[in-house]
């Protein structure tokens, strides 16, 4: 797997950076759309980024129109997660996750299996993924909830110690 803290990312806001910037951070990566189902899952992600986001945790929000339910332009985005959601973790440019024009970072995160060994594409929007601080992706499946207790304890055993 290619180093993930390499890979340019675009912030929903335009400026370029990359996951370097959370290195020293546990990351919750997940790919959002305004208009899906689970799109309720945004208030548990907040959650998360609000429990554990002074302790070395954070939640990166990349949206996907890749199955149709993502609204048309960053700033309409960013919009409907602040207002409402009160999304506060960082978000970042609208972007593919599958096929031709996929963006590199979900080329290598694809590569995690979930919890039954199978990797590959990403199924449905709000799939997610753990990534410690020792480099280790965990995958979770759009369903699993971000408070599942699967998704919380492995939080909570790979913050900063001290924290």
């Amino acid at each position: 797997m290619a180093d993930l803290n390499e890979i340019p990312i675009v912030t929903i806001t335009g400026a370029e950076t990359s996951l370097a910037e959370y290195g020293d951070k546990v990351k919750l990566i997940v790919n959002v759309a305004s208009r899906c189902g689970l799109a309720p899952q945004y208030e548990k992600l907040e959650d998360l980024q609000k429990t554990y986001g002074d302790r070395g945790f954070t939640v990166l929000g990349f949206p996907s129109n890749q199955f149709l339910q993502e609204l048309g332009s960053e700033e309409a985005i960013a919009e409907y997660c602040s207002t409402t959601w009160g999304i506060t973790f960082p978000m970042f440019e609208k972007i593919k996750v599958n096929g031709r024009g996929e963006h590199p970072l979900y080329t290598e995160l694809k590569k995690a299996p979930d919890a039954e060994g199978k990797a590959g594409r990403v199924k449905w929007n709000f799939e997610k993924f753990v990534i410690t601080l020792d480099g280790a992706v965990h995958r979770f499946r759009p369903r699993t909830e971000p408070d599942d207790p699967a998704i919380v304890s492995l939080i909570e055993q790979s913050l900063p110690a001290g924290a």
